[in-house]
């Protein structure tokens, strides 16, 4: 599905999830940064144990942002990864364990995916080149500005790949970054590192859910442990809830769409490359100082709180009268399944489910009104039951028909609301826009080197209201272009539209009309409807895949060599007799090899990161798999209206063509290209203080060859094997930079060690339960949050996750400075013209004077006193404290008070009881366990008549 458009729907339907990261910020000291102490409490109000980070949404945008300029080389990606990494762990701030994946070899499913992702960021980049060169060249013609192209290395973000240099050289970067930190920053001090890089099978995200999964299946797994899992799509959040943990949190960078991006030819925002009109840069600052500064602000985080959306599913899906028993584990499983049919990474969406159309509300009504019938619920532990199914999709195909109805009568509302607005826009608008000297300018930029000085204003006007004519004359002082056409200086005619409408994509299916199944299969399939025999190994295709996404996401992979075969998917109403379909998986499949993916996945023009003898087979007309590497292929929109929300149309890739053609050339490998071509594992990370660091030692120190079980008590309840690790970190051992910007670590007391998962039978289920002992966050939802009205008032969402922390407040002296600066005309802001309460101002209306200072009632005599120096009335109801009964309120100026110079102690994170002797984590109630309180260091407000502190 897309992640823009489920996490838009999401956050609308269940408001109360989102929660604003507050973040602590480095300070600078005499030109000197002091970094953020992680190991203090976290300003969140909740501690977190567990931070689970899917490195390649973090790879991606520090290699190739699309909102600021990309660093030059791969040494600046690496150290905005680090900083980035570094910016997620102050905020988070994890007790027990960071883990850190990076998408490996990928399954056949997903390979499919990713085939596709690649051959159209190439076949984009191409053509993004040449337009490029387009616009430069008509620029350089016209005796534009374009400033010199920097000098870069050439970045192909297909790189992020596994098997590639590039993913080699960062797991090394991550090793050395992970050992600074375990040796110098507190934050870091007792904390677990796992690094599953590359080399370890499976995408990053199901590498971390099959961690959780099989920790939770051992007996010394802590069931309220609180997971934090940092990244941006969507299938997160079922992956979250697919663990039925009780305390799990999303962290992600809000998403703001239309972010500005900057000109690919003059490095200025506002306009795209083909709008570029080659115009000198404006100076920042009065010296240019601000000149490297970035003109957009640092992209803030949120948490999606997925214990709160249980909370949402919880009320949504109870019903009452049920033949059996509600279960709400079961239910949102069952909702988990559902949203695969609206699209996920392995399979396309069904013809008549769509997010923005309300699908996902749609299969719920139907699944609460076909719920009593089926005797059950659709799924357990990740497995179908396809019965059940069969009549959740055969309800939807019943109502086929006036979904693609109701579809095409509203997309032709929204272009007669367009039509309407662009005439309307066209006839409120002047024919034509001053230029020149008359053109508009933001405040303070008359003097940038833009502009121009109106040596002439009389002759100035006159040519522009000569612009209006039909032969408008030119000023023997008007300037011309390089190719003898007159400049328009004067002004600019607006350029009348071509039409009303814009051309829309020809649509030879329409769903809307009868007979749009047999369109659909012969204009997608190229075959008849009435082929039934086709038709039906669609729908086993497309069931197969539902029971292999939902088995991948609750037990792992079925199968590493399935995918669905077809760019389409059948019609819900094609679901008739499913119930008889098989779902067995071939058992004991393996992952590609990393270069065999690469070839499995990459375009011809990408093939510079294999070895020359299999880059060949990409290009070489005579190789026996050409056809899998067309240089150009065929987009089609399927009902969209922009290409990269079409299906490309590539074939698919022949496992058993593909490995004979690669057994000619396996022998041409080098040692180094046969060691990334090698499946690897996990690697484990601790630091001097942590109660492993000495048994690791031992281990080495004896240079056992055995797999050792991993001690729990000394690793908060972790479980799996130790193997010693060729390439290890040891203590006392200098650890080399391979980013020549950063020092070699001198002094080194970390260690690593190679770490697997605990094993399990292949035939092994793991329970989609909720553990025994596990026990619920407090409730946040009110019953008014659900009807979203209480009352008649708009109802609202705990802010952060301590629902008895105090809102800060502003006292009677603070509202008065802000009337200074907040406008007062409108009446509409929150700062309005609205009367304050009577009590709110004792005495003197006005200011007491300052020495020297002006008579401010002679400068505002004209001014109302009820006007004047009157701040708005409370944003939130002030909370009634006693300060003679119980501890002070943590408020953030006081917390930023507390335990100043405090060392880091491990004791502070040792508990009276819980297994394993666990970190403490923040209380239900927002109480703090383990970190010393210090009193009020000022003192309180003065009292007045809208705050009562007595």
């Amino acid at each position: 599905m897309g992640v823009p458009a489920f996490f838009r729907w999401l956050s609308r339907k269940y408001p109360s999830i989102i929660v604003n990261c507050v973040e602590e910020k480095p300070k600078e000291c005499s030109g000197v940064k002091i970094p953020v102490d992680a190991s203090k409490p976290n300003p969140n109000d909740v501690e977190f144990d567990n931070l689970y980070l899917d490195m390649n949404g973090i790879i991606h945008p520090c290699t190739h942002p699309e909102d600021k300029p990309a660093p030059k080389n791969e040494d600046e990606m690496m150290v905005a990864i680090f900083e980035y990494i570094d910016r997620l762990f102050n905020i988070v701030r994890p007790r027990r364990l960071l883990y850190m994946a990076i998408d490996g070899v990928a399954p056949r499913a997903k390979m499919n995916q990713q085939r596709s992702r690649r051959f159209r960021a190439s076949k984009e980049g191409m053509e993004a080149a040449v337009e490029k060169q387009r616009v430069k060249e008509e620029i350089l013609a016209k005796g534009g500005f374009l400033p010199p192209e920097e000098i870069k290395e050439r970045f192909d973000s297909n790189c992020i790949t596994p098997g590639t240099e590039f993913m080699d050289n960062l797991a090394k970067c991550l090793r050395y970054y992970i050992a600074d930190r375990l040796n110098n920053d507190p934050g870091w001090k007792n904390l677990t590192v796992i690094l599953s890089d590359a080399s370890a099978p499976g995408e990053g995200e199901h590498k971390i859910m099959d961690y959780i999964r099989r920790q939770r299946a051992q007996p010394n797994h802590d069931p309220n442990t609180h997971h934090c899992l940092c990244g941006a799509d969507a299938d997160l959040i079922m992956l979250g809830l697919a663990t039925h943990e009780p305390n799990f949190t999303i962290i992600r960078e809000e998403f703001k769409p239309n972010k500005p991006k900057p000109c690919g030819l003059c490095n200025q925002f506002g306009h795209e490359v083909k709008d570029c009109e080659g115009l000198p840069r404006e100076k920042k600052g009065k010296h240019d100082e601000l000149a490297d500064s970035l003109p957009c602000a640092e992209g803030e985080f949120i948490f999606l709180r997925l214990s709160v959306l249980r909370e949402y599913l919880e009320r949504e899906l109870t019903m009452a009268s049920l033949p059996f028993t509600f279960d709400v584990e079961r239910s949102i499983d069952d909702w988990v399944f559902m949203c695969f049919f609206v699209g996920n990474d392995f399979l396309p969406h069904l013809p008549s489910l769509e997010i923005r159309e309300g699908a996902i509300d749609r299969l719920v009504n139907i699944y609460k009104n076909v719920v009593h019938k089926t005797g059950g619920y659709l799924t357990e532990s990740g497995y179908v039951n396809l019965q059940r199914v069969q009549m959740i999709m055969l309800a939807v195909g019943e109502v086929e028909d006036s979904i693609f109805k109701k579809r095409k009568d509203d997309e032709d509302s929204f272009r007669r609301r367009q039509k309407e607005k662009r005439k309307r826009m066209k006839r409120d608008q002047p024919s034509f826009s001053p230029g020149g000297i008359l053109t508009p300018h933001a405040l303070g930029s008359r003097n940038s080197p833009g502009s121009q000085v109106a040596h002439n204003p009389r002759q100035a006007a006159y040519e522009m209201r000569m612009q209006n004519n039909s032969s408008p004359s030119v000023s023997p002082n008007a300037s011309f272009t390089s190719d003898g056409s007159p400049s328009p200086r004067g002004g600019s005619k607006r350029k009348a539209e071509d039409s009303d409408s814009e051309p829309e994509p020809e649509d030879n299916v329409r769903l809307w009309e009868a007979g749009w199944k047999q369109r659909y299969y012969k204009n997608k399939f190229d075959v008849d409807a009435a082929d039934e025999k086709f038709r039906r190994k669609v729908v086993q295709s497309y069931v197969e895949g539902l029971c292999w996404v939902l088995r991948y996401y609750y037990q792992g992979c079925a199968s590493w060599k399935w995918y669905y075969p077809f760019h389409y998917a059948p019609f819900a109403s094609d679901f008739e007799g499913i119930a008889d379909m098989a779902s067995d998986f071939e058992k004991g499949t393996k992952p590609f090899k990393p270069l065999e993916q690469l070839m499995g996945v990459f375009p011809a023009a990408s093939g510079n990161f294999l070895p020359p003898s299999w880059r060949k087979l990409m290009s070489d007309p005579d190789s026996s798999i050409i056809d899998f590497y067309p240089e150009d292929f065929a987009v089609d929109l399927n009902g969209k209206k922009y290409a990269w929300q079409g299906v490309a149309l590539l074939p698919f890739v022949d496992e058993r063509r593909l490995r004979a053609a690669l057994e000619e050339v396996y022998p041409d490998l080098t040692p180094e290209e046969t060691r990334r071509n090698s499946l690897g594992g996990d690697v484990l990370f601790v630091g001097k203080h942590h109660p492993l660091h000495d048994f690791l030692l031992e281990l080495y120190k004896t240079g056992s060859t055995e797999s050792v079980d991993v001690p729990p008590e000394l690793c908060h309840g972790i479980q799996g094997k130790f193997s010693l690790d060729e390439e290890a970190i040891l203590p006392d051992q200098i650890v080399c930079s391979p980013v020549p910007m950063l020092r070699d670590l001198t002094q080194n007391a970390a260690i690593s060690i190679n770490f697997k998962d605990p094993q399990f039978a292949e035939d092994y289920i793991f329970k989609a339960i909720m553990l025994p002992g596990a026990r619920k966050p407090a409730p946040v939802l009110k019953p008014g949050d659900w009807e979203k009205s209480s009352n008649g008032r708009q109802w609202k969402p705990q802010l952060g996750f301590n629902r008895d922390r105090r809102p800060v407040h502003l006292d009677p002296a603070a509202f008065r400075a802000l009337g200074h600066v907040m406008p007062r005309g409108s009446g509409t802001g929150v700062y309005s013209n609205a009367a304050p309460p009577p009590a709110t101002y004792q005495g003197n209306l006005y200011r007491p004077l300052l020495r020297g200072q002006a008579q401010i009632p002679k400068l505002m005599s004209n001014m109302r006193p009820q006007d004047s120096w009157r701040g708005p009335p409370p944003l939130f109801q002030q909370q009634r404290f006693d300060r003679g009964v119980g501890a002070e309120p943590l408020l953030p100026w006081n917390r930023m008070l507390q335990t100043p110079n405090v060392a880091f102690q491990p004791n502070q994170y040792q508990m009276l009881a819980g297994p394993g002797g666990y970190a403490p984590r923040r209380d239900d109630r927002g109480g703090r366990q383990g970190y010393p309180r210090e009193g009020r260091k000022y003192p309180l407000p003065p009292p007045s008549g809208r705050y009562s502190w007595n």
